[in-house]
């Protein structure tokens, strides 16, 4: 499976987690089957407030799961509409996200803990 991280510089596994979606300066796609590391540059970080094309963001790489610090509920069901799954970030670090997505211990977001003008569940 491939699982997009956003971060604010790729530091490997080692990169820390960023708080928002949209606002991410770059993305980790780490690659669990094949054991490798993609870089993407956010390619639609400017946009107006709650308008984020997810797909657009991420170049359209072809992910499985996005681990994130907040997001916005427009992006999030627009990821989820593309099958593609939504986790809250609960470690500091790509590594320690991951070993806690692959032991089934990370929520999934939620409409109910999304970035409302930056207050809920958010962490930015």
């Amino acid at each position: 499976m491939k699982v997009c991280f956003a971060v604010q510089r790729d530091e490997g596994m080692d990169s820390a987690v960023y708080g928002h979606f949209g606002s991410a300066p770059t993305f980790v796609v780490v690659d669990t089957e094949r054991q490798s590391i993609d870089t993407v540059g956010n390619k639609d970080m400017i946009h107006a407030h709650g308008a984020c094309n997810p797909i657009m963001a991420l170049s359209g790489q072809d992910v499985g799961a996005v681990v994130v610090g907040g997001i916005g509920g427009g992006a999030l069901m627009k990821l989820n509409a593309a099958g593609i799954k939504v986790y809250c970030s609960m470690a500091d670090t790509i590594k320690g996200n991951l070993d806690l997505l692959t032991t089934n211990r990370l929520p999934e977001f939620s409409m109910a803990n999304t970035c409302s003008g930056h207050q809920g569940g958010c962490s930015h």
